[in-house]
């Protein structure tokens, strides 16, 4: 299985590198795991909506040429899904017999992801109603597909 997650924004903070640099580790014996970050657009204090939306277009653009055409696209969004570890694992298990090896998670940036991008992907996906940082939330996902792996292969995990 290949998991890829596109994200808008580099990861500047060392404590979240290294809990990324963790998670990547542990998830080598799961699967071929690739990050791709796209660089974020910066976003002056007094935008206006018709500023935003461009923005969250020029990201959502540069997301879109890293996403094989192959591949199921699991977009990380508010409007998304609410699901449990296990039916995330379950989603990741079905996908796996179905023949789709290539799934990639979309993180956009501070402003949301544009629509195009939205439109691209095969599945939303929310966390929670809360908002977090890009950065964060990158951790946060890879513990969530580390821990779908585990269920998966019968190991434990707390719950």
């Amino acid at each position: 299985m290949n998991i890829t997650i596109v994200s808008v924004g580099k990861i500047k903070e060392k404590f979240l590198k290294a809990a990324i640099d963790e998670y990547s580790k542990r998830l080598g014996r799961y699967c071929k795991l690739n990050i791709i970050e796209v660089p974020d657009e910066k976003t002056p204090d007094n935008a206006s909506e018709k500023d935003e939306e461009i923005i969250k277009q020029k990201e959502g653009e540069l997301i879109l040429k890293k996403i094989k055409d192959t591949s199921f696209v699991i977009a990380l969004d508010l409007k998304g899904h609410h699901i449990t570890s296990e039916e995330l694992a379950k989603k990741i298990s079905t996908l796996s017999v179905q023949g789709k090896s290539n799934i990639t998670f979309v993180i956009g940036g501070s402003l949301g992801i544009a629509e195009p991008v939205l439109k691209r992907a095969n599945y939303k996906l929310c966390f929670s109603k809360m908002t977090f940082p890009h950065q964060l939330f990158r951790v946060m996902l890879l513990e969530q597909v580390y821990r779908a792996f585990r269920i998966n292969s019968g190991e434990p995990y707390h719950k």
